[in-house]
């Protein structure tokens, strides 16, 4: 039910189409089933005055009516669909005149660690956000294949190990919202979920600082211990993240002789895409 209580517009867009959808289904869906209780009951073996035809076989008027009015709904459906694919792409950024917060997200066994890149501090199984601003995520996996999604922002979507897909959501209202795996990943699956905390940007701001003066660091050795498969871990802040440290995971799988020239040139043609610079770079990676 925290589908049809959305607190961001993406989320409240989704809501809106779900019921659109639903509503169009049943213009088909609830006149059939009255119909056939109604025909049931109307030609019953003990009513003598209902029409007896055994021979009737065609009716031209009731053919153009059970094909039409299914046609024009398929119809209806594919243009909002339609519609809908393009508006409601992931990684369409949202229209703001708000810089949006970049949150780097990396599935873990069996936990999630986000990344605030331009803050230079990450959290194990928390999200913090500000309010009326555009989140923007990239995300992926260390291993084993995984669904993000937070119920009441909107869309979910897949984070896999040697990729990187992305997502753009925002919270109109403060609140603390349930994020979860939705995909199912082995025996930590029920327990992989998280808080995403939404407030005022001052306390966001103040949450940044706190997280800042954390004595944990995210580097290298420590992500390796991390990502060391566990079960039920506790909300864990880090200060001082090592450099690149989410396009070492999305590149680890790669061979090395591929790593660089590869990850360099995705990751300036995804720079240029968020920022809208233009760069030398953009035409060699087209």
């Amino acid at each position: 039910m925290a589908l049809f209580d959305p607190k961001g517009d993406i989320g409240m867009q989704e809501k809106n189409l779900i019921l659109l959808a639903l509503g169009l289904m049943l213009l088909v869906v609830i006149p059939v089933i009255l119909l056939t209780l109604y025909f049931a009951w109307r030609y019953r073996a003990s009513n003598t005055h209902a029409t007896y035809a055994p021979k009737w076989a065609h009716s031209t008027a009731i053919e153009v009516v059970v094909w039409t009015i299914p046609c024009v709904i398929v119809i209806i459906l594919g243009l909002v669909i339609w519609r809908t694919t393009h508006s409601l792409d992931p990684s369409r950024p949202i229209e703001s005149q708000t810089k949006p917060v970049r949150v780097e997200v990396v599935a873990l066994n069996w936990k999630w660690l986000f990344i605030y890149p331009d803050y230079g501090v990450a959290s194990v199984n928390q999200l913090a956000i500000p309010v009326g601003t555009p989140i923007s995520f990239d995300l992926t996996a260390e291993s084993l294949m995984n669904s993000f999604f937070i119920p009441q922002l909107g869309t979910q979507i897949y984070a896999m190990s040697g990729m990187h897909t992305q997502l753009n959501l925002i919270a109109d209202s403060p609140g603390v919202y349930a994020g979860r795996s939705s995909a199912f990943s082995g025996p930590g699956f029920s327990d992989m979920h998280f808080d995403t905390i939404a407030t005022s940007r001052a306390d966001f701001d103040a949450w940044i600082a706190r997280a800042k003066q954390s004595r944990l660091s995210l580097d290298r050795a420590t992500y390796e211990a991390l990502a060391t498969p566990s079960q039920k871990n506790p909300v864990t802040v880090y200060a001082h993240v090592a450099p690149d440290l989410f396009n070492d995971v999305v590149s680890h799988y790669m061979p090395a002789s591929d790593r660089s020239p590869v990850c360099e040139a995705a990751n300036t043609a995804l720079s240029i895409a968020r920022t809208g610079a233009q760069s030398p770079v953009k035409q060699a990676v087209e």
